[in-house]
């Protein structure tokens, strides 16, 4: 029996998140509803108008792929997180915001030296999430960070697509896959963004190799991967990729394609304040959910149901206690 369910690389980030109209992301000049890399004296200085103008609306542990392995952890998984974090005050609250529970790590107690990296998230009142990204320490991870028994002892690798944008990151994630392939495990990989897709191709070609065994996508990165007018012509073209696609649809719900075999998940209405973390969580609550024996149609059920639930509140993460009830009400459990 393997040790982990989700083995995972990514970018160890300290969410700032604010509510913001459009009318001041368009003074700033901040493209809307993307992530951007930025220096951290450019991120100083627009943190320092977001709080004089907005106040800050939440602090909260981030980082795509540490999102997605929280909500696996939190619905009962087991995982391992390789990141980086600096042994400065920021990487306290990242460690102490990954909870106690079924997520291991590479940190050791003796952290490096160095700044925590930090996302600005500002969600406008339609409740899309615009991100400004200063990487800090986290930039730097490399092959070093890979702790290669567990992943061998891992049923998933999870690739988080925001690692294209480093060099260092990118190669350990190529050769993350590689261990992976060589141990029988399947690789899953998220797009990420699709600013990534626009500016970052041909990195996460090489990060995808001759193919991975999962894709997790949005509508968006879909498309624009492929240059397709339809979800459907996309998916088509996907699958030289991956053999397993995962597509969201925002309001219209998932699709889950297994070498052409369609499995469309239902929407959960809700009234979205803000989407940051909403396809962490859907890839979390879905890995989960196969990783523990469910078919597509229950994993995705769950994942939406999970993914409406985190999108109704700030944060991309749910308190500890919400999860449960969320699969209870999928997955009811047997009476003993």
């Amino acid at each position: 029996m393997k040790q982990y369910d989700v083995y995972a690389l990514g970018n160890a980030l300290v969410d700032k998140e604010f509510e913001v109209s459009d009318d001041f992301l368009a003074h700033e000049q901040i493209q809307k509803g993307i992530m951007t890399l930025v220096d951290a004296e450019s991120q100083n200085v627009l943190l320092g108008r977001l709080t004089a103008k907005f106040g800050l609306k939440k602090r909260a542990g981030g980082g795509s792929a540490a999102n997605t392995l929280y909500a696996v952890s939190q619905f009962g998984g087991h995982t391992f997180y390789s990141c980086r974090v600096a042994n400065d005050e920021f990487g306290d609250f990242y460690v102490n915001e990954l909870g106690h529970h079924n997520i291991d790590t590479n940190l050791g107690e003796q952290r490096a030296d160095g700044v925590t990296g930090k996302c600005l998230i500002m969600v406008s009142p339609d409740a899309e999430r615009t991100m400004l990204t200063c990487l800090g320490i986290s930039e730097k991870i490399d092959s070093s960070d890979i702790n290669v028994e567990a992943l061998k002892n891992s049923k998933f690798l999870y690739l988080e697509g925001y690692l294209v944008s480093s060099e260092s990151g990118r190669a350990a994630c190529i050769e993350a896959r590689r261990i992976a392939e060589a141990a029988g495990v399947m690789t899953t990989m998220t797009l990420s963004d699709a600013a990534m897709v626009q500016f970052f191709r041909g990195g996460l070609e090489e990060m995808i190799g001759n193919g991975v065994g999962m894709m997790f996508a949005n509508k968006t990165e879909a498309l624009n991967w492929t240059g397709k007018d339809s979800i459907e012509d996309a998916l088509t073209e996907l699958h030289k990729i991956a053999k397993v696609l995962v597509v969201t649809l925002g309001a219209k719900g998932a699709i889950v394609s297994d070498q052409g075999k369609v499995t469309h998940i239902d929407p959960v209405t809700v009234k979205a304040v803000d989407t940051n973390g909403a396809g962490d969580m859907f890839a979390g609550a879905f890995l989960y959910g196969i990783s523990s024996g469910m078919s597509y149609a229950q994993a995705g059920d769950l994942a939406s149901h999970a993914a409406a639930r985190v999108v109704s509140q700030f944060g991309p993460r749910l308190a500890p206690d919400e999860h449960r009830p969320i699969l209870d009400a999928v997955v009811p459990r047997t009476p003993s």
